[in-house]
């Protein structure tokens, strides 16, 4: 009797409608709010966002992200402040894509996005730097490092919206 009782549950589920999705043909929409991949930002003149405060690795609950600040000089400038992010890496092995490190950045430089697709061969390759999560500089505008005139942007950062 069991016997039959088995058959019988399987050829009720052989008839029903799948729910699985066929990925890659099929991308299943994320809600609005899913955190994925990690990016550093910049600003629209070309220069980093990232001043290398270091506060995204202090508020890291996985301790997953490392900055290594160096200073800005007038002959190489990286981002508007005295500061930038000579070294920047997240080990997305250890990341819990909480999103605290894009809540405690004081300038909005990291950001997680929607990308998801996220494969490694080995665990170097898990490592993302700096150079893999700045985002290019926008069209016709020339990268870091930028030569500028003497104190420039000492006297403030450029132009940004007020998150509050």
């Amino acid at each position: 009797m069991n016997v039959i009782r088995g058959f019988a549950t399987t050829f009720k589920h052989v008839l029903e409608e799948p729910v699985t999705v066929q990925y890659p043909e099929e991308v299943k929409q994320f809600n609005v709010r899913y955190k994925g991949r990690h990016h550093l930002r910049r600003y629209d003149n070309g220069l980093e966002k990232c001043i290398g405060c270091a506060l995204c690795a202090a508020a890291c609950p996985a301790d997953a992200i490392w900055v290594e600040a160096a200073e800005n000089t007038d002959d190489e400038r990286y981002s508007p402040g005295e500061r930038y992010a000579k070294t920047y890496e997240i080990n997305m092995l250890r990341c819990i894509f909480c999103g605290y490190c894009e809540d405690a950045c004081p300038t909005q430089a990291i950001q997680l996005a929607h990308e998801f697709q996220l494969s490694f061969t080995d665990r170097e390759d898990a490592i993302f730097t700096r150079e893999m999560l700045l985002d290019p500089p926008p069209d016709g505008v020339p990268g870091t490092p930028q030569k500028v005139e003497r104190g420039v942007f000492n006297r403030s950062i450029p132009d940004q919206e007020d998150p509050y």
